[in-house]
């Protein structure tokens, strides 16, 4: 195995904490991979790795000569762009499903005609991504993040609304205000983040009210959400875009439309702790150029 091979493999079994996975993500077997790390510490005179029978740790001089691999890998690949006048490689991005199918994928073909080196992984989700852990470039990530070293860049903002189906109503009534909820259902949504279920809420003039209404339906996916909301199993809220289609086909109905949630941050996130590959770079340039006639511009505020 080359010295640049050797270098990539390090770091991915420093951020894999695995040298099968390590390996596995290049393709490589585990008795190859173990093979060059061990002649890379025989090189260098250096311990790099702390091997155990559950985990793979860096010694103080491996996170050391793991963050110079990082710069010069970073810098190899913007020394290939510029010399190529094009980015290569993997490209590995996780985001909201719904937004993959309905957005991110009908304008991928021009991406990809752009980029004819790169090939692009989409990982549909909502949980919590390890990106380094787990070698994603980035995550697509809707509503207040918590805090974290990633970096965070707005994207823009999503409209929500709250409807049910035209069967929902029949039976329910079409609520006039918030006010006007006793009786009604919701479906309810189990945040990947909480494990509880989210609350509908409603601007009220200068400030906003909760309101958790009964459920006999949990759900923690978007699409289970909208195919629930469209069998007329309770009142729902959402971005806009997600149910375009269904209000124009009338298979729900937008209600409480002057009383509309507030508008939910849409956001990438990639890693702080290295340089920004120009794979990454382009891709994220990209994305901002097809979300913005969607959702707009971030609030100036947005950080």
């Amino acid at each position: 195995m080359d010295r640049l091979a050797t270098l990539e493999l390090f770091v991915r079994i420093v951020e894999r904490a695995s040298f099968s996975a390590g390996a596995a993500d290049l393709g490589i077997s585990r008795p190859v991979a173990t093979a060059a790390i061990k002649d890379l510490e025989r090189r260098l005179g250096v311990r790099l790795l702390q091997r155990t029978t559950r985990h793979v740790q860096p010694t103080v001089e491996g996170w050391e000569y793991y963050r110079r691999c990082l710069s010069i890998l970073a810098e190899l690949e913007e020394a290939d762009q510029n010399a190529s006048g094009g980015v290569a490689g993997l490209l590995r991005v996780d985001a909201p499903g719904n937004l993959v199918r309905t957005i991110l994928l009908p304008a991928l073909p021009d991406f990809l005609a752009q980029h004819s080196g790169l090939t692009v992984h989409l990982g549909e989700g909502e949980r919590y991504v390890d990106l380094v852990r787990e070698g994603v470039d980035c995550v697509i990530r809707a509503g207040k993040l918590d805090d974290s070293d990633m970096i965070v860049r707005p994207l823009g903002v999503m409209q929500e609304i709250t409807c049910a189906s035209p069967d929902y109503l029949a039976r329910h009534g079409t609520p006039k205000s918030p006010h006007d909820l006793e009786g009604h259902m919701m479906i309810g949504f189990v945040s990947s983040r909480t494990e509880r279920v989210m609350p509908l809420e409603f601007t009220m003039g200068d400030g906003s009210m909760e309101v958790a209404l009964p459920s006999r339906v949990l759900v923690t996916g978007a699409d289970a959400y909208a195919a629930a909301a469209r069998l007329g199993l309770g009142i729902v809220q959402a971005p806009r875009y997600r149910f375009d289609e269904d209000i124009a086909a009338g298979t729900v109905v937008e209600i409480l439309g002057e009383y509309t949630p507030r508008p939910t941050p849409l956001s990438v996130l990639y890693p702080s702790n290295r340089q920004l590959p120009p794979r990454v770079r382009v891709f994220i340039t990209w994305l901002v150029s097809i979300l913005k006639p969607v959702f707009g511009d971030p609030p100036p505020d947005a950080s």
